[in-house]
């Protein structure tokens, strides 16, 4: 058992950080003692850089070119997860509180993750450059096309977002670190190799991080004791099917689609995402205006800080699965 647990760390040390977030959420939650978030966000910058490190900038050039899976992931954010609303918004209307109902609405039309989209990608041996040029168009795009996913389904009017901030925040997140990787790689490449058995594992730490961040987060802001058990369970429910139903339908689609498994691992991971540290502030702007709104905007936010610990935790076990399947093909 122990050395089933040594195998499966990553997996322990995602329970052990949920757990650890409940008796220690003033510690962990953003802006806490360590501020964690500035850590988590120094550790995606090292991630980042070691994926500019380590990639060849002739599979950076394959990585950007490959449009038919650009396409189908930015559909699957914008167009397969915004359906799921138009087929069954008006039931969740109907048996549940206006604001919840309309906090699957925002969840379903956010847009993708950075961070873990592509350290979910690395762990799984996908598509590293493609999660990266995915993930960081998905935010772009989602500046403009959730506010208008928003007014149209709900009949509110957006509030406009500086796109000029968004762009220099995704630069300095992603661009930068992976710039200074690239012009770093003649000096660290073969230090970086020597040292692989640590490098290989940084990813895999920063989304620990990430977790336990959101998990003292969601603590401190009370979404655990504000709803009934009930609706918490009904939600986290729904939650998990989405998660499940969109994850093995875009599975299907790559392959139907004859994807390489490396492009089926990015449009896994990228695809089925939903960010939760651009979401909340975007929420704010979006249903500010609204009194009635802005005051339940707890409720709104309930399903993505649901989802977002479940996609992480569901994705982590798809992506040792990916790396195995992945290791097992190239040892053939």
């Amino acid at each position: 058992m122990i050395n089933k647990l040594k195998k499966e760390w990553f997996l322990v040390g995602m329970v052990v950080a949920i757990v650890l977030a409940i008796f220690t959420a003033d510690f962990g939650k953003s802006g806490g003692v360590i501020h964690l978030d500035k850590l988590t966000g120094i550790g995606v910058a090292i991630v980042f850089f070691l994926h500019g490190l380590g990639l060849s900038p002739s599979a950076i050039k394959a990585g950007l070119s490959n449009w038919r899976m650009h396409i189908y992931i930015q559909l699957a954010t914008f167009l397969a997860y915004p359906l799921l609303w138009v087929i069954f918004g008006s039931t969740f209307l109907a048996y549940m509180p206006a604001a919840l109902a309309f906090g699957f609405c925002y969840l379903f039309v956010l847009p993708s993750t950075i961070s873990s989209s592509v350290a979910m990608t690395s762990v799984g041996k996908g598509n590293v450059p493609g999660a990266i040029f995915n993930a960081s168009l998905s935010s772009i795009l989602g500046i403009f096309i959730t506010p208008m996913l928003i007014q149209s389904f709900m009949g509110f009017e957006g509030v406009e977002l500086d796109l000029m901030a968004s762009i220099i925040s995704i630069s300095k997140l992603l661009l930068l670190p992976m710039i200074l990787g690239q012009l770093a790689r003649p000096f660290l490449l073969e230090f970086a190799q020597k040292h692989k058995s640590v490098v290989s594992k940084v990813d895999k730490y920063v989304i620990l991080l990430i977790v336990y961040n959101a998990f003292c987060n969601s603590v401190v802001n009370g979404i655990w004791s504000t709803f009934s058990i009930q609706m918490l369970l009904v939600s986290i429910l729904i939650c998990i099917v989405v998660l499940l139903v969109m994850v093995h339908s875009i599975q299907w689609g790559a392959r139907r689609s004859n994807f390489e498994l490396a492009d089926e691992v990015a449009a896994v991971f990228c695809g089925t995402k939903k960010t939760l540290a651009a979401g909340i502030p975007m929420a704010t702007a979006i249903f500010g205006g609204n009194p009635e709104l802005a005051s339940n905007l707890g409720m709104i936010l309930l399903p993505i800080m649901l989802y977002h610990p479940i996609q992480i935790f569901y994705c982590a076990i798809l992506a040792n699965k990916y790396a195995a399947q992945s290791e097992q093909a190239s040892s053939h």
